[in-house]
C-alpha cells in the first residue's frame, strides 16, 4: 500500500513541476496516400497476428499431430502425462520441423520481393500463399473438396489453382480430421489387446477386485519404451504428410 502511496505522490509532484510532460492527443487529417497506404498496412498485420492461432490450425499440420498426440496420451491411459504445454508443444516443433520448407518459399518467393519494393502487396500474397495452398491441396481428399463445392452449390474447377482458400481450408481440416482419427485407432489397437490380455488373466485369476489399469499401465508404458514408441510415432507422422 505504502509503495502504491508513494507512486501516487511522485506522480503528483511530476506533473505539478514546470516542467511537467505534455501528453497531446490528436487525431490529424491524411495529407498524403502514403500514409493511407502505411495505415492499412499497419491494421493488416494486426489483423493476422490476431488470426495467427486459427491460421496455424488451418493450414498447417498442427491439426493432425495435436490430436495423435491426444488419442496416444488417452490409449495408454495416462490422464496428465505428458502434460498439455509438452504435448502442444511438441506438436508445435514439429510443424515448424514440417512446414520449413513451404515457410522459406513463401519468404523468399513472397515476403523479401515485397520489402525490397519489388512486387506489390497482392502478388506478394498471392505468391506467399500459394506453397502453403500446394500442401494442403497434396494433404486433401478430393471428395471432402467436392463437398464444399457441393454445398456452395458452385461449379468444380478446372485445375487445382482455381480452388479458392475459402473451399480449401475447410476440405483440409476435415480431411486431416479423418486421416488423425485414422493413426488414432491404429495406435489404440495394441493398448486395447493389453488391456484385454490383462482383464482376462486377472478374471481367470478371480481377481475382480484389483482395478486391471494398475497392471496394465506400467506393462503399457514398458512396451511403448521397448518399442522405441516416440521416434516410431513421429517419424511415421513425419513421413504420412505428402
Amino acid at each position: 500500500m505504502r509503495y502504491v502511496l508513494l507512486l501516487f505522490i511522485f506522480s503528483i509532484s511530476l506533473f505539478a513541476a514546470d516542467d511537467a510532460p505534455v501528453i497531446n492527443l490528436s487525431i490529424a487529417a491524411i495529407e498524403e496516400p502514403a500514409q493511407f497506404v502505411k495505415t492499412i498496412n499497419i491494421m493488416i498485420i494486426l489483423l493476422l497476428m490476431a488470426l495467427a492461432p486459427t491460421l496455424l490450425l488451418m493450414v498447417t499440420s498442427f491439426t493432425r499431430l495435436i490430436i495423435v498426440f491426444s488419442l496416444l496420451r488417452q490409449a495408454m491411459g495416462l490422464q496428465q502425462a505428458p502434460p498439455n504445454q509438452i504435448v502442444i508443444s511438441l506438436a508445435l516443433i514439429l510443424t515448424i520441423f514440417i512446414m520449413e520448407p513451404y515457410g522459406k518459399r513463401a519468404w523468399n518467393d513472397a515476403v523479401v520481393p515485397y520489402m525490397d519494393e519489388k512486387i506489390a502487396y497482392q502478388e506478394a500474397f498471392e505468391t506467399g500463399v500459394k506453397p502453403f495452398k500446394e500442401f494442403m491441396i497434396k494433404n486433401t481428399r478430393e471428395s471432402d473438396i467436392a463437398l464444399f463445392y457441393r454445398i456452395k452449390k458452385e461449379e468444380n474447377p478446372k485445375n487445382i489453382d482455381d480452388i479458392p482458400l475459402t473451399l480449401l481450408m475447410p476440405s483440409f481440416i476435415v480431411s486431416e480430421l479423418r486421416t488423425a482419427f485414422e493413426i488414432g485407432f491404429l495406435i489404440f489397437l495394441p493398448f486395447l489387446v493389453i488391456d484385454i490380455i490383462v482383464a482376462s488373466i486377472l478374471m481367470s485369476l478371480g481377481m475382480m477386485m484389483l482395478p486391471p489399469v494398475m497392471i496394465s499401465l506400467p506393462i503399457k508404458i514398458i512396451f511403448f519404451i521397448i518399442i522405441d514408441g516416440w521416434s516410431l510415432i513421429i517419424g511415421n507422422l513425419a513421413q504420412s504428410f505428402k
